[in-house]
């Protein structure tokens, strides 16, 4: 007796579900295979000499983690895709510097922490973003920003080029456009950004709680009263922008961070898995 119609399809289904399901299964595994095929590569010649040029972080780093930071190089370059817009041809230059400086932020944390990221929109300049609110009387405001940086949930992060030339140029000033917009990736893996990227464990999220509010009441303070703050006043506007701003500094001005908040340095460098003191 030959299958019915109906259980030929039936078999069909199944079969492609299992497929379906057994290549998502497979995913992490051609994931690894196809970064260790990557991190094999010859790391160019000509890479190493704008690095050497136009980013002083990169000379600044122990060996062993230069060699970390070419191999994450390289993948992130893979994985992303970079999209120029208002004209900006995006070159094996832009790629380098901006996953270069992306990448200090992952130098002894999970690749997998950038997965969400899907697109780096590229402007060479300053970029203007609209918004639009309705207060509550049921009226709508739209008004027009001046970006150098902007930071979506939805995978995409967007920099300006010149910003992100200035911020690989000087590794002290503590105002580094590419680590404060992936600062609020980092966050936003857990959501919307609000100041606290994903953590470990109770005691952790509780430590990271008391002692980062702490510091961003004590700034609020410092802005509130006109006194010189201790972090970039811009880091008072939210908790989200206050932990991208403490993460310009501490990878940027460690020294000064870690005297004027010695808590907050220490949770950050936790967090990092790093401590930019000793480079």
């Amino acid at each position: 007796m030959s299958p019915t119609p109906s259980l030929l399809a039936l078999t069909a289904t199944s079969a492609a579900l299992l497929a379906s399901a057994l290549w998502l299964a497979s995913e992490p595994l051609r994931t690894a295979l196809r970064r260790r095929r990557i991190r094999t590569r010859p790391f160019p010649a000509s890479w190493r000499r704008v690095l050497q040029q136009k980013m002083p972080a990169w000379r600044a780093l122990p060996p062993d983690l230069q060699d970390r930071l070419r191999r994450l190089i390289q993948i992130f370059i893979a994985e992303k895709r970079f999209t120029g817009c208002d004209g900006m041809v995006v070159t094996d230059e832009v790629r380098l510097l901006i996953a270069a400086q992306a990448c200090l932020l992952i130098l002894r944390r999970p690749l997998d922490d950038f997965a969400g990221v899907r697109e780096i929109l590229v402007y060479p300049g300053a970029f203007a973003v609209s918004r639009r609110e309705t207060d509550h009387s049921g009226v709508e405001h739209a008004w027009q920003r001046v970006h150098l940086g902007e930071s979506s949930s939805r995978g995409q992060v967007v920099l300006a080029w010149d910003a992100v030339l200035a911020g690989a140029a000087d590794a002290s000033d503590g105002h580094n456009v590419v680590i404060h917009e992936f600062a609020h990736q980092l966050d936003q893996q857990n959501g919307a950004a609000n100041g606290a990227p994903p953590l470990p464990g109770r005691a952790r999220v509780a430590r990271w709680a008391a002692v980062m509010g702490a510091a961003y009441t004590l700034l609020h303070q410092q802005v509130a009263a006109q006194e010189m703050p201790v972090l970039d006043s811009y880091g008072a506007h939210s908790p989200a922008e206050f932990f991208a701003v403490a993460t310009e500094s501490f990878f940027e001005r460690p020294q000064h961070l870690a005297l004027a908040l010695p808590e907050a340095y220490a949770e950050l460098s936790a967090y990092y898995r790093v401590d930019p003191r000793l480079w």
